[in-house]
């Protein structure tokens, strides 16, 4: 992968003046339900850590433990119950190998017409999900008169910032204070600056129980369903909404490259453009900008941080092998 496609999809710096709106508009911590120390994804950040840098060794449930702290039997029952994988298949799952292989049929998978009744596990996301755009100009206003609704929830992945419009799902990000390579974003207040500088004209409003809904629907698999999808508003400019589009055709378990998806919307030379317009998707996980990988296979790039993305996608390889064996 090019080197330009990792510096798209850096974390974005945010003026010092949106960070302050941010920061006041983040409510007091009484605010927020208690939330118990701790998460299985603390545990599977600190893992993936580990793993990341020895995957190649293949290296054992013991040394996998020993680096987390915890005992085999608790690393185990750890990702049993996080992503429904054993820690060697969830290894195996992350690996460039793997990935590779999830590139076989990445042209097809793009240019193939689904229908509704096209079985599989692999095809639970992106059947539900429907979308709509924002008209160029709602967007070129920077969502001026736009009510915006903003909650931060748990995931299986940290803590998520959600944002909602009337119309559907509008933004998701993640609250982290430690990304790959010493790049931070910060905490809530840094995660949703990173929102209002998209859109810096629109009324934001601390409301969680209007994002409430939202959360659980997004990151529980028994929830999608295509009888009552899940309505996402992409709002960007028109490339950007093209590029969008095509990633949510994506199914789970599947991966494609920047290069198949210019060749998928008619800009074969603009793979370079593609990059930065997935770099910028506002609507992580649901818009799967995660499944975009190298051609060789490397997982380059992700806003959120190259272990969040090791993380999801290793999950949802869990949530495939889950629904297969159904």
């Amino acid at each position: 992968m090019n080197a330009h496609f990792r510096t798209a999809m850096k974390p974005i710096t945010v003026s010092n003046a949106v960070l302050a709106r941010a920061t006041e508009a983040i409510p007091s911590e009484a605010d927020f339900p208690a939330v118990a120390p701790g998460s299985d994804y603390d545990t599977v950040r600190r893992i993936l850590s580990y793993i990341t840098n020895n995957w190649r060794q293949q290296p054992t449930i013991e040394a996998i433990a020993d680096a987390a702290g915890a005992t085999p039997t608790d690393v185990h029952h750890l990702f049993r119950r996080w992503c429904g994988l054993t820690p060697k298949a969830f290894l195996q799952a992350i690996t460039l190998d793997n990935a590779k292989g999830l590139l076989a049929a990445s042209a097809s998978i793009l240019d193939t017409s689904f229908e509704v009744g096209l079985s599989g596990p692999g095809r639970l996301h992106d059947l539900f999900v429907t979308h709509e755009a924002m008209s160029p100009g709602e967007w070129k206003t920077g969502g001026e008169g736009l009510r915006m609704s903003y909650g931060f929830h748990t995931s299986p992945f940290g803590e998520a910032l959600i944002v909602v419009t009337e119309r559907g799902l509008a933004g998701l990000g993640w609250v982290s204070n430690n990304l790959d390579g010493g790049k931070v974003i910060g905490g809530r207040a840094e995660a949703l600056a990173d929102m209002m500088r998209r859109w810096p004209h629109a009324d934001y409003r601390f409301d969680p129980q209007a994002t409430a809904s939202y959360a659980s629907r997004i990151f529980e698999p028994g929830s999608w369903s295509p009888q009552v999808p899940l309505r996402v508003v992409l709002i960007g400019t028109d490339f950007e909404v093209r590029v969008w589009e095509t990633l949510l055709r994506i199914p789970v378990g599947c991966a494609t490259t920047y290069g198949d998806v210019a060749d998928h919307i008619g800009k074969p030379s603009a793979a370079r453009a593609v990059g930065a317009a997935v770099g910028k998707n506002p609507i992580s996980f649901v818009v799967p900008c995660h499944r975009v990988i190298g051609k060789s296979g490397a997982l380059t790039g992700y806003h959120w941080g190259l272990t969040r993305k090791r993380a999801i996608l290793g999950w949802e390889a869990g949530q495939v092998a889950g629904g297969e064996a159904a």
